[in-house]
């Protein structure tokens, strides 16, 4: 089903030519001059526009180049009646679909509107294929080849990096799992002082106390069972560059002691040896474990948080940045796609839908190897509903929005946010700034927001507020 608009001053034409497009299944809208049809297309965009050619006041042909403005891709055809042919040409040679004679035949009627909306539905296609595409060649050649995403909170993000990078400071990455903290490590050490030196990693959670020590300071021969070479820790093999220790909340207390030694004195020894070891790195490290609350219980000492976290960074989940999914998704589909189904070209809007409707609580993490499962059980060149996972298909209610059907992308997006926002006005029992904290938005954001939607809006005496 598609919308299409009728613009013509004869109301017969007009109402015939809306039976005839209402019969053949599309919704209808009608104006009855150049100038009304202009302004009902600025609020309701149509997917097909026909405008009759001689009108008084705004024209046909101002029509067309009013609408092709407004909108490129949506076709215009105009009406003509006897001697105006050569004008009607003239039209088409500024971008007119086609055009229709009068007399008007309902078959041909017919034909044309078919014509119309296959091209409709070709051309933007391509644009947002050839769009995706551009987007995500030109990342690849920028400094943010990984950090996919077009939204205002990855923007604001690849701004602080930058800022960051800029220093030698320690930095401290907090995020839940699969935001992505390792890939803005990364970037940092990309786009930094020491971009010609090392970038070594460690996973200080998934080692014992004994195995870390070993990994981050290296060993002497014979300095345990099993020790039969010397070992370089990775302090020493990330000297001149950045170490980044990931899952830093998770070093035994024991190790805490001999890391901060390590980062205040930039000295260490290897086990087992005996010369101190000076170096030169730039620490940066994260966690997904809220350290706050690890210094307060007890199992993490606050010496070292605060030698940490000098320079903090909090990267968003998932569901807070829902506008950048569609980018994601075809971003994991042309990286995954090549070696898992070749012949998947992209995600599906019925899949898309789904997916945006998710809570996401593994993050981007989560939402790659969703792409992978899909891309696996995709049968033609998209992903559809059919080949998601199973939890795709009908997930734990506290997990699922409601779908928008019928609707454009950025009218999902819209209807997603508000009811995200309903979600956390009800459980923050309408108090606005409990309900700003849950969204983790300013008060006066979501007096905006409020409003916009329809939800409520600020009372008497209850300014918006930046709290």
């Amino acid at each position: 089903m598609a919308n299409v608009l009728i613009i013509d001053d004869n109301e017969t034409i007009r109402e015939g030519l809306a039976h005839t497009i209402k019969k053949m299944g599309h919704g209808v809208a009608t104006a009855a001059s150049g100038t009304k049809g202009i302004e009902q297309f600025r609020t309701h965009p149509a997917d097909f526009v026909i405008t009759d050619l001689k009108m008084d006041g705004a024209t046909g042909v101002d029509v067309l180049r009013q609408i092709a403005a407004l909108d490129p891709e949506v076709p215009i055809m105009l009406i003509t009646g006897y001697g105006t042919v050569e004008t009607a040409v003239e039209a088409m040679k500024l971008g007119a679909f086609d055009f229709l004679t009068k007399p008007i035949q309902t078959e041909v009627v017919r034909l044309k509107v078919e014509r119309a909306l296959e091209l409709r539905d070709a051309r933007r296609g391509r644009r947002k294929a050839d769009a995706m595409t551009d987007y995500l060649r030109a990342e690849q050649d920028t400094k943010f080849s990984e950090l996919i995403g077009a939204g205002e909170k990855l923007a604001g993000l690849r701004r602080t990096i930058e800022k960051i990078a800029a220093s030698d400071t320690t930095v401290f990455i907090a995020g839940e799992s699969g935001t992505g903290k390792e890939l803005v490590a990364r970037a940092i050490h990309k786009l930094g002082k020491r971009a010609a030196g090392p970038f070594v990693k460690v996973n200080c959670g998934a080692l014992t106390e004994t195995l870390l020590e070993s990994e981050l300071f290296g060993h002497e021969k014979g300095s345990f069972t099993g020790a039969v070479k010397q070992k370089l820790g990775r302090f020493e093999l990330a000297d001149g560059g950045t170490l980044f220790l990931d899952e830093v909340g998770d070093v035994p207390p024991a190790m805490q002691v001999k890391l901060l030694r390590a980062l205040q004195e930039q000295e260490f020894e290897r086990v087992g040896g005996e010369a101190p070891i000076k170096v030169d790195v730039r620490i940066v490290s994260a966690t997904n474990k809220n350290l706050d609350t690890e210094v307060a219980a007890g199992r993490f000492r606050q010496d070292l948080f605060f030698r940490l976290h000098v320079l903090p960074l909090q990267l968003p989940p998932l569901r807070e940045r829902r506008e950048d999914i569609p980018l994601l998704c075809q971003h994991f589909v042309a990286k995954l796609g090549p070696k898992t189904n070749a012949r998947v070209r992209a995600v599906s809007d019925a899949a898309l839908g789904r997916i945006m409707a998710y809570h996401w609580p593994g993050n981007v993490r989560e939402l790659e190897n969703a792409i992978e499962q899909s891309l696996v059980f995709a049968e033609g060149d998209e992903i559809t509903p059919a080949a998601l996972p199973q939890f795709l298909q009908g997930g734990a209610e506290e997990d699922r929005l409601d779908v928008p059907r019928e609707m454009s992308l950025p009218e999902i997006l819209d209807d997603l946010e508000r009811q995200l926002i309903l979600k956390a006005y009800a459980k923050a029992a309408k108090v606005k700034t409990e309900t700003a904290r849950l969204l983790g938005i300013k008060t006066s954001a979501l007096y905006y927001k409020l409003e916009k939607y329809g939800i409520a809006t600020p009372s008497k005496g209850e300014p918006p507020s930046d709290e």
